[in-house]
């Protein structure tokens, strides 16, 4: 994978690059590389790979979810065990 070196970076930006990754659990350089590709306008891996699993979950047409139970009910069941 290439590398890339930035001279001379203004301090206040990569503080707020860095306080950005923080925030999304990212390192530095995982930051920089995800606002560099939304600059750019390049989609992001993530997003395309869960618009592809829900129009999977579309494409299988369940019928009858009115009988499922509901999992609000399940959770606060398995909590209070």
């Amino acid at each position: 994978m290439p590398l890339l070196q930035v001279r001379d970076f203004p301090k206040e930006l990569y503080e707020e690059v860095s306080r950005v990754a923080r925030s999304e659990n990212r390192s530095v350089p995982q930051q920089t590389i995800a606002l560099l590709k939304v600059a750019l306008g390049i989609p992001h891996e993530q997003k395309m790979r869960r618009k592809a699993v829900l129009q999977e979950i579309n494409e299988f047409k369940i019928k009858n979810t009115h009988q499922f139970p509901d999992p609000a009910k399940l959770t606060r069941e398995d909590r209070d065990r």
